[in-house]
């Protein structure tokens, strides 16, 4: 059965001119002053039985005439809590898991910032039919009819400036829900940005390899064997190879890369936790590390973990976390019942993890590379897109994006170049940047695969230019 607040704003019964009544934030635990801007949280009703949970945050100044941005994080099953606690929100939960700190390089300073926690299953959004396989093609329409109903629910913003932004897996789902968005003539889609995203699984396997070698991880035999094993006329195939020795290459090189206690999303940062295994208890759980998207394709990859999957007395007991990462302090800080009271979290909502192991265990990915939908936006002529990535991440190197860009064949219309922000009154190179008729490539120099996390005011100032759209 339908809550009835859900019931009363299908019907179109609920309010016409304002927020929903009591998803308003009023009080937020852990704060030491409460903001001057407005901040919302909920449900969004998404057909009969999905309930995706939102939180958005008002623009610091004049939200009325400020653009409106969709964050997305990645997975397949990871939450957007992620992105607005420790990335680029305006409130940064601190190491106690109890306080929150004001963000000085918050997105919101600049744009009305709408985080979606998705799919189904995914944070506090939840099913009641509590079905949550899903796929690429009913996320990127289940996103949009979430977006849809935000628009239902805070009118003012329909027609605002629109940018749909996220990172990682993100880089299948904005584009993907692009598509939708551009179709709609009710919305005015501005332009995508995707950070560290993953745009090619192709060229996103055969440009970690090089960006191994090249950054002192593989060793000379190694290299060697991978040239001669892997390639041939002058072309590296370490994706699909079908070559056997290629193969054990390649484990020798994922092992290093993957397993070996190095950090996958900040090569130079250091493994939180120490150097771990394949998995840990935590309590009751059992924590597994997935990175969603690596080798997919590798013979012998992932044979533990599909053995995992079929253990049933584990299936309740699974807690997926990225790798190297420490997800305690936004765990206990949305758990607390305070706060879940103060966001307005239903009771049927599960207990908030920041990646879903039932929903990546079951997620199929029907695409595996974003050429027709760039090219679709980028044939509109109207759209302004910017892939940028740190230059340290491993998980979606800035290597395979920047190929990716290229293969896209659009004409170049500013060499690439240094990019400068400014930092204690002195200019400082922030990356690099090479920009084609409606899309830029661009790279944070020091950063990882969550840019605004290591490179805040750089992160910061590079959105600004991009929603402005102001030169680099």
């Amino acid at each position: 059965m339908l809550p009835l607040l859900c019931v009363l704003l299908l019907l179109g019964l609920g309010p016409a001119r304002a927020a929903p009544p009591g998803h308003e934030v009023t009080f937020l635990p852990g704060l030491p002053k409460q903001p001057s801007f407005r901040h919302f949280s909920g449900h969004l009703c998404i057909g009969p039985t999905q309930r995706l949970h939102y939180w958005f945050v008002e623009a610091q100044s004049n939200p009325q005439n400020s653009p409106l941005v969709l964050w997305l994080n990645g997975g397949p099953g990871c939450s957007s809590m992620e992105g607005f606690l420790k990335e680029h929100g305006p409130f940064l939960v601190q190491p106690d898991g109890v306080t929150l700190k004001y963000n000085d390089y918050s997105w919101n300073k600049i744009a009305n910032m709408l985080y979606l926690e998705s799919p189904a299953g995914v944070g506090f959004s939840y099913s009641e039919d509590k079905k949550y396989a899903t796929n690429d093609t009913e996320v990127a329409h289940n996103n949009y009819l979430a977006l849809k109903e935000f628009l239902r629910l805070f009118p003012e913003y329909s027609k605002n400036d629109l940018f749909l932004t996220g990172e990682s897996y993100g880089g299948i789902y904005i584009p993907t829900l692009a598509e939708w968005v551009m179709q709609d003539p009710s919305l005015n889609l501005k332009g995508i940005a995707v950070g560290n995203g993953l745009s090619s699984y192709e060229i996103n396997d055969n440009s970690l390899v090089y960006f191994a070698y090249y950054h002192g991880l593989l060793g000379t035999q190694l290299w060697k064997d991978l040239q001669a094993f892997c390639c041939s006329q002058g072309k590296c195939n370490f994706h699909d190879n079908a070559n056997l020795n290629c193969t054990l290459k390649m484990a020798e090189m994922i092992e290093i890369v993957e397993e070996s206690g190095l950090n996958i999303y900040n090569l130079y940062a250091p493994c939180a936790g120490g150097v771990p295994g394949s998995m840990r208890y935590e309590g009751d759980y059992l924590v597994v590390h997935d990175l969603g998207n690596s080798f997919i394709r590798m013979p012998m990859r992932f044979s533990w973990r599909q053995n995992l999957f079929r253990m049933p007395v584990a299936r309740n007991k699974v807690r997926m976390d990225p790798p190297c990462t420490n997800s305690t302090a936004p765990t206990m800080y949305l758990n607390s019942p305070e706060v879940r009271k103060a966001l307005h979290i239903s009771p049927d909502a599960p207990e908030w993890q920041v990646c879903s192991f039932e929903v990546n265990r079951s997620y199929k990915r029907l695409y595996t590379q974003m050429n027709d939908q760039y090219l679709k936006l980028l044939g509109a002529t109207k759209y302004r897109i910017l892939v940028y990535n740190g230059d340290v991440d491993m998980a979606c190197n800035f290597l395979g994006d920047e190929w990716f860009v290229d293969s896209l064949c659009q004409k170049v219309q500013v060499a690439r170049r240094p990019w400068l922000y400014t930092e204690g009154g002195e200019n400082q190179i922030g990356g690099f940047v090479k920009e084609f008729t409606n899309i830029a490539f661009l790279t944070v120099k020091g950063a990882g695969h969550m840019v605004p996390t290591d490179q805040p005011l750089a992160a910061f100032t590079m959105f600004s230019r991009f929603i402005k759209n102001e030169p680099y």
